[in-house]
């Protein structure tokens, strides 16, 4: 699994810079670009609390949303070959290729949250 940070429900990506020496980040799921650095995790958790704390802020005093709005649609890219096998396991089971994506990750979320 990938470094991330949680804190009310938002995610905050990890990464290390090391010639600068210091751990550093931004916050996803949202419509800005906020981002959040520290020289400890101590300090980068910290960071990444005040940021979120103060994009929620600014966020309700100008009145739009806190997190980036999902459509329900996606595109998505497979090989051709597991494209063939998904389409056919779909009819197979008499479901439309689109409810075999939605209910395999429905199933990967399920399982990361046990």
């Amino acid at each position: 699994m990938k470094d991330i940070l949680t804190y009310k429900g938002f995610i905050g990506s990890v990464h290390y810079n090391s010639s600068d020496r210091v751990f550093f980040g931004k916050v996803e799921g949202i419509n800005d670009l906020v981002t959040f650095e520290g020289t400890t995790v101590d300090e980068l958790e910290n960071a990444f609390k005040f940021m979120v704390d103060e994009h929620i802020k600014d966020c309700e005093e100008e009145g739009i949303p806190v997190e980036k709005s999902y459509k329900g649609t996606f595109n998505i890219r497979l090989n051709p070959g597991i494209h063939k096998k998904a389409a056919q396991l779909a009819l197979m089971k008499g479901i439309t290729l689109n409810q075999l994506v939605q209910k395999a990750i429905k199933r990967e979320i399920e399982a990361e949250l046990k």
